[in-house]
């Protein structure tokens, strides 16, 4: 693929695998950023897009529903909300496969009104390049002309689903100083410009370096398949992450006060209190609040830890997030 002006390209950081291990519930995971490897990768904006999955959600304040295969949902914590999610178990007991992105609040939002955003299938802008054999979905953010729809999470994030295949190529154009990653799916894919490129298998997080505009990518002409990844990026926060399970604030002072409320249901936890859901009776529960943009979930924060617990564990509301960032959901038995 040609372009008008050359992009100078993002040139890969690190690369690794993201490792599947068990995260409760019967549930498959594989975390990529968030993890050791990514200690000091600055927290970014999140949404969680459901590839091959039903989930059913609902949280204290009445808001329940199902999201479908290619659905999405953007939820922002804000200072706090309980919130309980679970895969639909699927008739012909196929595993349900989904992403999770936690990404942290800047710090003059982490006490806003908690909000869902659901985001159809349908509603997906798609563009397709390189003669129709790069298929991009905009989940947020722009690509090649075409916009997401706007207003979905509280800070500028990307993400973008990607399909090339065989013997295709693409030049995405990304925010310059943006921290950024691409997370691939399927197949293999070639990051970097043509004679600088690195092979990069399923379920590895490439990392980019913060210099460049662009990111380059294709596929080999003669592969077997096409590969299948996602690019993400977001304005770095800049800001300190205080974080005790799901609160993650700036200040440690605040994560003692957020604490504090979630026990004694107040200050944007009053609702919690007697609280029970339908679903979390099939499920873990967990919480999230200020500061926290969680894509499926408040009973499992999403956000920065992606951590669940039982109800009768220790509560984790409010929160921000990048602890445990993308997670590749393979399987829920």
């Amino acid at each position: 693929m040609s372009t008008a002006t050359k992009l100078l390209p993002r040139l890969i950081r690190q690369t690794f695998l993201a490792a599947e291990q068990s995260e409760g519930a019967g549930a498959r995971v594989r975390r990529s950023i968030g993890t050791p490897k990514l200690r000091h990768f600055s927290p970014l904006p999140h949404a969680r897009p459901l590839r091959r999955a039903r989930m059913d959600h609902e949280d204290f304040a009445g808001n329940k529903g199902r999201l479908g295969p290619g659905d999405l949902q953007f939820m922002t914590a804000g200072r706090g909300i309980v919130h309980a999610e679970m895969p639909v178990e699927r008739k012909d007991g196929r595993p349900n496969v989904g992403l999770q992105l936690w990404v942290d609040l800047p710090e003059r939002l982490k006490a806003c009104e908690p909000r869902y955003r659901d985001l159809k299938a349908e509603e997906v802008p798609v563009v397709e390049v390189d003669g129709g054999r790069v298929r991009v979905k905009v989940i947020s953010g722009q690509s090649h002309g075409v916009d997401s729809v706007k207003d979905l999470a509280y800070t500028p994030v990307w993400l973008l689903d990607v399909e090339v295949k065989p013997g295709g190529s693409i030049v995405q154009p990304l925010p310059e100083g943006w921290n950024a990653f691409a997370y691939t799916l399927e197949g293999e894919v070639l990051i970097g410009e043509k004679g600088n490129q690195r092979t990069v298998g399923q379920y590895h997080n490439v990392v980019f370096e913060g210099e460049g505009q662009a990111v380059y990518a294709a596929v080999d002409e003669g592969a077997e398949k096409s590969a299948r990844f996602v690019i993400v990026a977001g304005t770095p926060l800049d800001q300190k992450v205080v974080q005790y399970g799901p609160f993650v604030l700036t200040k440690q002072e605040d994560v003692y006060k957020a604490f504090m409320d979630y026990q004694t249901h107040s200050n944007g936890f009053e609702r919690a209190e007697g609280w029970e859901s339908e679903i979390g009776k099939r499920m873990v529960l967990s919480t999230c609040g200020p500061s926290a943009i969680n894509s499926v979930g408040k009973t499992m924060p999403k956000l920065d830890e992606n951590l669940r617990t039982s109800a009768a564990a220790l509560p984790l509301p409010r929160g921000s997030i990048s602890s445990k960032g993308l997670t590749h959901l393979p399987r829920s038995k």
